[in-house]
């Protein structure tokens, strides 16, 4: 969503339990659904464990589904998505997209902007779960720096993009929420 700015702090949440729950997870966790990496070249350095998607067919009626990733993380993400979107969001919307997002050590992604309708009108929120120095977030070609233990709304209609030069994968927890002006009655987003 266009918000004005590269970035918007929404402040510090405790992440604690759900850093705990990402980083104790089997490697395979990550391999588990990988249509971000086979139907975007920009994420092909990218893993992750989804909890629910859309692929965005047929805005603005579109299905979201659980994904396995439910079961590894709702318990302690949806509460922590909740108290970020009862802080800063009007309620009565959906979260179309969440999911732990893990660029490999000396991974890419390359610059872009999100260009399907449901970024226009959905915010991007991405939580830092496990980062190192080496890694470089860059926005409107600007550098930005994301702390582990806050959460921020990306402006992802401005060319992005990070690099991870670092040893260690970079997490994040990323979700998208369509505020209810944009929900149709039947819960799926709506076009204006």
């Amino acid at each position: 969503m266009e918000i004005g700015i590269p970035l918007k702090e929404l402040g510090e949440y405790d992440i604690s339990q759900l850093k705990e729950i990402i980083l104790g997870l089997p490697e395979n966790s990550w391999f588990g659904n990988q249509y971000r990496q086979l139907e975007y070249e920009v994420h092909e350095h990218t893993q992750s464990i989804v909890m629910v998607f859309t692929d965005g067919s047929n805005w603005p009626n579109i299905e979201v589904s659980r994904e396995a990733g439910w079961d590894l993380l709702a318990e302690h993400a949806v509460p922590l998505m909740h108290q970020i979107l009862k802080d800063h969001y009007p309620p009565g919307g959906t979260i179309i997209r969440a999911m732990a997002a893990r660029l490999v050590a000396g991974g890419i992604i390359k610059p872009h902007h999100d260009a399907h309708p449901s970024f226009h009108f959905g915010h991007r929120i991405h939580i830092p779960i496990y980062t190192n120095p080496r890694v470089r977030f860059m926005i409107d070609g600007r550098p930005q720096r994301m702390q582990v233990g806050k959460a921020y709304e990306i402006n992802n209609q401005k060319k992005h993009s990070v690099m991870n030069k670092g040893s260690e994968g970079r997490i994040n927890f990323i979700f998208d929420y369509v505020p209810p002006s944009r929900v149709n009655r039947q819960g799926t987003a709506s076009p204006d």
